[in-house]
């Protein structure tokens, strides 16, 4: 059996990984100054971080069509493909998989959506283990997801809550933390939803946190750096983590950018990691 497999753009995945398991990525949408943009074309990551702070009206974002899902099934079934795998953002936080479920009705019998209750490498690392034991077939596919799933931990140190408290996606007693004497707060993606896990009241603190939180996670058998358009305090803590815990986490780790979709909710500055437990 030939399994196909479909995410959405805020899975993060790198290009060098999308081709080298042949993944499927369906783009989100970003409306910047009235202008859709699909992710990953018009505008870069860095230059969209970078103009952030200073919009007048604040960015929005969409999810996909079902049209574009329905296009990425045929082009996977057209291929040879027997079954499709269509892993997606928290459905707590996005209409993503509503979306891709009600076009998977057009295919009956042919396309399993899953709600990874993440975001970003969180979504991104259950892709990744299901392209790798697709070849198995249906079961092994979405059993690797389920194991990926219970390994998971996706923690933040956001610069500042008005992005979240703008974007309506954060419970109001979260948000209610962030308003408080300009301190940084700190969150974690819990059940597909949005966790404060505390404050701090500088950027060093957070980065702090930050490593205590991922030496606390143990040996880790996958490992992504995430930043909002902050490169420098990224690198500094990637430094950090290899200079500290070198033995417990894997050799290659990811550094990425978090797509423009994602930090129009978190805004820019902000530092995180996606990590699986072996």
């Amino acid at each position: 059996m030939k399994i196909g497999i479909v995410t959405d753009s805020t899975s993060d995945l790198p290009a060098y990984l999308i081709e080298q398991h042949e993944i499927q990525v369906v783009p989100t949408i970003l409306i910047l100054d009235g202008k859709e943009y699909a992710d990953g074309t018009g505008i870069s990551r860095e230059e969209f971080y970078t103009r952030l702070p200073s919009l007048l009206t604040p960015p929005t974002t969409a999810a996909p069509s079902m049209g574009d899902f329905a296009r990425s099934y045929e082009n996977l079934l057209s291929q040879g493909c027997d079954h499709i795998i269509s892993i997606h953002a928290a459905s707590q936080l996005t209409t993503i998989i509503n979306v891709a479920r009600q076009a998977a009705q057009e295919f009956p019998d042919k396309v399993t959506c899953v709600d990874s209750g993440s975001l970003s490498l969180g979504l991104g690392f259950q892709v990744i283990a299901a392209a790798e034991e697709a070849e198995l077939g249906l079961k092994p596919a979405l059993d690797a997801i389920e194991s990926t799933r219970k390994r998971l931990q996706v923690s933040a140190a956001l610069d500042t809550m008005e992005y979240l408290k703008r974007s309506g996606r954060v419970p109001s007693a979260v948000a209610t933390l962030g308003g408080l004497l300009s301190i940084k707060p700190m969150i974690e993606l819990v059940d597909g939803g949005v966790k404060a896990i505390g404050a701090v009241r500088t950027t060093k603190q957070g980065n702090e946190r930050m490593l205590k939180l991922l030496l606390e996670a143990g040996t880790l058998e996958r490992l992504a750096i995430l930043h909002t358009g902050a490169e420098p305090r990224a690198r500094e803590f990637l430094n950090t983590v290899m200079q500290q815990a070198s033995q417990s986490v894997p050799r290659d780790i990811l550094m990425v950018n978090v797509t423009t979709v994602i930090g129009t909710h978190v805004g820019p500055n902000g530092l995180g990691f996606a990590s699986v437990r072996k």
